[in-house]
This record gives structure tokens, sequence and C-alpha cells, in this order.
């Protein structure tokens, strides 16, 4: 499982105080007002962050570090990602679950024949859909409704689901 969660891009600084827009990879924003502390994927090591303060501009996070007070100090990494502990990341739900931790489970129909392996979760507006990699190489879509998701077990690393007609 992962022990990490991606929810931020550092996608440009933004003036010169070391201020940074942060392009969102959760689906919680609010999670940023917390000034809580992020992991900086520096590409040659992790880095501690300490959030101070932020702001919304757009569809980013405009985010200030402390100890980062200028913006020679936040430049280099721009493009490099924003992690949080699987501590620190936001509560499930009943029947929730991470999507890298869907990712490369093992997809059995019910009647327990192996199907494939889940290859990528697709968000869309009503939905996810479960996209699975059939052993031939091709994918199969299924939506992740009750009707076509029976249990996923992911100490197991399996997930049971029934194929309704006209899905394949």
């Amino acid at each position: 499982m992962e022990q990490r969660f991606q929810v931020g891009v550092l996608s440009s600084t933004h003036g010169i105080r070391g201020e940074v827009k942060v392009f969102p990879t959760t689906d919680d924003v609010n999670r940023f007002k917390k000034k809580m502390e992020l992991i900086l994927d520096t590409g040659k090591g992790d880095r501690l962050l300490t959030v101070e303060t932020v702001k919304f501009f757009k569809q980013f996070v405009i985010l200030k570090f402390q100890g980062i007070d200028s913006i020679n100090d936040i430049e280099p990494y721009k493009g490099k990602s924003l992690y949080v502990t699987r501590e620190n990341a936001v509560s499930l739900g009943e029947g929730e679950y991470f999507i890298a931790d869907l990712i490369g489970l093992e997809v059995y129909e019910e009647n327990g024949e192996f199907l494939g392996r889940l290859k990528e979760v697709l968000e869309t507006g009503a939905n996810d859909v479960y996209e699975i990699l059939l052993p031939d190489g091709s994918s199969l879509l299924l939506p992740a409704i009750k009707e076509c998701i029976l249990e996923i077990d992911l100490s197991a690393g399996r997930m049971k689901v029934h194929v309704m007609e006209g899905l394949r």
C-alpha cells in the first residue's frame, strides 16, 4: 500500500516572497487550510515543508512555506510534486478507498474466474470507472457502482466484480 499521496504540483512562483502556485491533485483543496506538513519531492530526495499561509486563486492554491522567503528559495522546485503521509490523508468513509491502493488489484468475476488487473481509475462526473487490463492486453471499463463492484479486499489484493450484460 502507498504510504504517501500526491496532493499537488508546484506550478509556478507567485511574487518574490517565496509563495508558489500549486495545482491541486486532491479532491479536497480545503486540506491546505490546515497549515499541515507536506513532503516535497525535490528529485534528489524529500524535503519536509510546513504551510505558513494559504490563498486560493482560480484553479490554484497559493502556498507560502515556513523558511522559504524568496523567489530564489522556491524557483528550483517548479514542476515538483507535493505529498502527504497516509496519516495526514483525508479520512475515508465506509466503502471509500484511495485510488493508489486500488491500482494493481487482481480482479475476479463473481464465479471466481480471473478477469485481469485494475489498471486505472477514471474519475467522471457521475461515478468513477475502473479500467481493467485483461490478460490479452485489451481493457474492460466497469462503472464503480455497487451492482458491478461486489467486493474489495485490499489486504488480499483482490476485487470481485459482476460484469453487467453489454459491458464486454
